[in-house]
């Protein structure tokens, strides 16, 4: 039986693009729907409140304050988060041959999903007002939280890296990541996630955000991207 040719980076890069952008408006009604259902509720805990802020939080006294039925869609919310990053990851895997390509893969459908779900929710919502604009991104494992631009920036490096990345795979280039790009990539994504949950304690009770972390952030970000060049520069011999 003749082996099936692997798919070209067009039809891969396509694939994920729709994805991505289609799984972004998917996040992005969600937010609707969640804001319908709980901005009522902030605004009676939180009378001095203007349309569209998100903090303060509700804390979750008051989340049960209002009846158990909140604290199970909080759980809810958690398992959908959760849902959401295997759904990420599980889109690689349908389009990659190897790790490398399922990384790259998701790199790049989850930057390019994080973009297109403000772009979506500016359109649906009229929000953010800017990119300064202050989001609660994730609750998993705590609050996540930061400007708008923070994570778009995050989110553009990812689809720059992965977008190479395939590009390398497809043209039988692979890069040739050692151990030590690995341990400084992973460093680099820890201390990313440091900067957006920084302020969590704060926030989950209540407070208003402190200022955003912004040298953690760029020290996360200068650290995953200098791995990803010396990786790119290094080994470019074609494989056999």
């Amino acid at each position: 039986m003749a082996r099936a040719s692997r798919p070209s980076l067009a039809r891969i890069l396509t694939a994920l693009v729709l994805f991505g952008v289609s799984f972004a408006y998917v996040e992005a009604a969600v937010v609707v729907y969640l804001r319908a259902l709980y901005e009522p509720m902030q605004g009676s805990v939180y009378s001095n409140l203007t349309r569209g802020e998100l903090f303060p939080l509700i804390r979750r006294d008051q989340l049960e304050a209002q009846g158990p039925e909140h604290v199970r869609r909080l759980a809810t919310e958690l398992g959908r988060e959760a849902a959401t990053l295997l759904v990420l990851a599980a889109v690689g895997v349908a389009v990659a041959g190897n790790f490398r390509q399922w990384f790259a893969a998701f790199l790049f459908t989850f930057g390019l999903w994080d973009i297109f779900y403000y772009v979506f929710l500016k359109v649906l919502l009229d929000w953010p007002e800017s990119l300064l604009t202050w989001d609660l991104l994730f609750l998993l494992p705590v609050p996540w939280a930061g400007p708008v631009l923070a994570p778009v920036l995050v989110a553009l490096s990812m689809v720059a890296t992965g977008v190479v990345a395939l590009w390398r795979e497809s043209v039988n280039q692979p890069i040739q990541a050692k151990w030590f790009h690995w341990i400084t990539a992973v460093a680099s994504g820890v201390i990313i996630v440091m900067a957006f949950c920084w302020d969590f304690r704060n926030i989950s009770a209540g407070g208003e955000p402190n200022p955003f972390a912004w040298p953690i952030l760029a020290l996360g970000e200068a650290l995953g991207v200098a791995a990803f060049l010396h990786a790119l520069c290094s080994g470019r011999r074609p494989i056999s």
